[in-house]
């Protein structure tokens, strides 16, 4: 289940004309109610209820890191990138858009106050943001590599 929804993820965050993931891994499902409620409820409450056990660790382990002007920048990039994809991509928001007398301010609430766009932007070789933006560009099966380092750890 997990490739199924790993692919929708992927496929629907996705910016074409940058080639770019909006995200670097998780899952996607939209309109779950297979093979029965019932199911279907137990299935997304087991995917919220992994949030905080998968997330914590990535946190623990990042504490320390400065967070300077550069990451600042690199933050108003990507969310420049978030921007993107709500007003172009994203079907939810398209669908309010185009809905008569919608309230457009709500719609475009979940938009950054501040977002950054530069022309033709390369990150530094080698840096921190090239590996993601390499991540973004071509997604990585994180339970795959998971799963080949802990075999990897107990031979």
């Amino acid at each position: 289940m997990y490739s199924r929804y790993k692919k929708w993820c992927d496929d629907y965050f996705s910016i074409p004309h940058r080639g770019e993931r909006r995200g670097l891994g998780g899952i996607f499902f939209d309109d779950l109610d297979t093979p029965d409620q019932q199911s279907a409820f137990k299935f997304v409450t087991s995917c919220a209820e992994a949030v905080i056990p998968s997330y914590l660790p990535i946190v623990k382990k990042h504490k320390e890191d400065g967070y300077g002007y550069r990451e600042r920048q690199w933050q108003l990039l990507r969310r420049g990138r978030y921007v993107e994809f709500n007003l172009m991509y994203d079907r939810g928001t398209k669908f309010g858009l185009h809905t008569p007398e919608a309230r457009y301010e709500s719609i475009l609430m979940s938009l950054p106050l501040n977002a950054k766009w530069e022309y033709m932007h390369v990150p530094k070789e080698d840096s921190p943001e090239e590996k993601l933006l390499k991540v973004l560009r071509e997604p990585l099966d994180w339970v795959k590599l998971h799963k080949e380092k802990q075999s990897r750890a107990t031979t």
